[in-house]
């Protein structure tokens, strides 16, 4: 099987690494060509353009930044250079019409296609133990299960085309309200005067236990591993956090769905996107939960 895989970022680079040190033949190409360049040093083939990776794939993994470039891409050059019957596998975190778009066009291209989200930061990438989120034909999920469990820990398959980009949406909106009730958690528990340790043991082993809380604590010290431990170095980056939530919040004004918390969760993060904070870890919005 022979995968070109383009987009190689933070999330991208390691999952193609990945597949590759797996004894896949892994052809990679981004438009940083130093991020192109790199890859070559991890069993990767570099590519000189997108088209050229894509020719000769049986597999295409597309892990772009959003929606617009996903359709670009297929339309301009992807889908035209791919042989018959290609499987399109995009892990990009785009609305769910633009999924389905997707979808839509490469099979009237003659391929085949399925949208497959992935959870868990740069940390799950590098150490391959993403949540993959699938949409699409169930034989074709199957087809790609052997690549995604390379790559992640945890592979559902959520139905038809588009789903796996809902359940991305929605998974994303309620880790956004789950840390930032763990951030107003931390920051009274502080002003009435409990330590941090102290909360954690507490809310980390009773019924406020959560993610947020056990793995990415809003505050130094009870995490060592945390984003917060080490100066909010993202994880999962708060631009990003917004750009997903932007997305729940047109999906929830699409669908007519009663979520007062998610769109709260949406202006929170709309406000604290600015450029000092657009790269530090999402769990960092705990610095607009202190006093004065």
């Amino acid at each position: 099987m022979k995968i070109a895989f383009l987009g190689l970022g933070n999330m991208g680079f390691p999952m193609a690494r990945n597949l590759a040190n797996a004894g896949y033949d892994v052809t990679g190409y981004d438009v940083v060509e130093s991020a192109t360049q790199a890859i070559a040093e991890h069993n990767v083939t570099p590519a000189d353009t997108a088209r050229a990776a894509v020719e000769g794939a049986n597999v295409v993994i597309t892990m772009f930044p959003a929606g617009k470039h996903v359709l670009e891409a297929y339309q301009n050059e992807l889908l035209a250079a791919a042989q018959p019957d290609t499987l399109f596998i995009d892990s990009s975190t785009i609305a769910v019409d633009d999924a389905r778009r997707a979808a839509e066009l490469a099979r009237e291209a003659g391929h085949r296609a399925l949208d497959a989200p992935v959870s868990g930061g740069t940390k799950g990438a590098d150490q391959g133990t993403l949540t993959f989120m699938v949409g699409g034909d169930q034989a074709d999920f199957e087809q790609a299960k052997p690549l995604f469990e390379v790559m992640g820990r945890k592979i559902v398959h959520t139905g038809e085309s588009g789903t796996g980009q809902a359940a991305k949406i929605v998974n994303n909106m309620a880790l956004a309200i789950n840390t930032i009730g763990a951030a107003e958690a931390f920051s009274l528990g502080e002003n009435l005067g409990l330590s941090h340790q102290t909360l954690y043991d507490v809310m980390s082993t009773s019924a406020a236990q959560s993610w947020a809380v056990s793995t990415n604590c809003p505050v130094p010290g009870p995490v060592p591993e945390a984003p917060s431990s080490n100066d909010y170095r993202p994880g999962f980056a708060t631009a990003l956090m917004a750009k997903d939530l932007n997305l729940a919040k047109s999906a929830i004004e699409a669908t007519g769905t009663p979520a007062d918390f998610g769109l709260a969760a949406f202006q929170a993060y709309t406000e604290f996107n600015t450029e000092d904070n657009a790269g530090k870890d999402f769990s960092a919005i705990i610095a607009t939960k202190k006093k004065g």
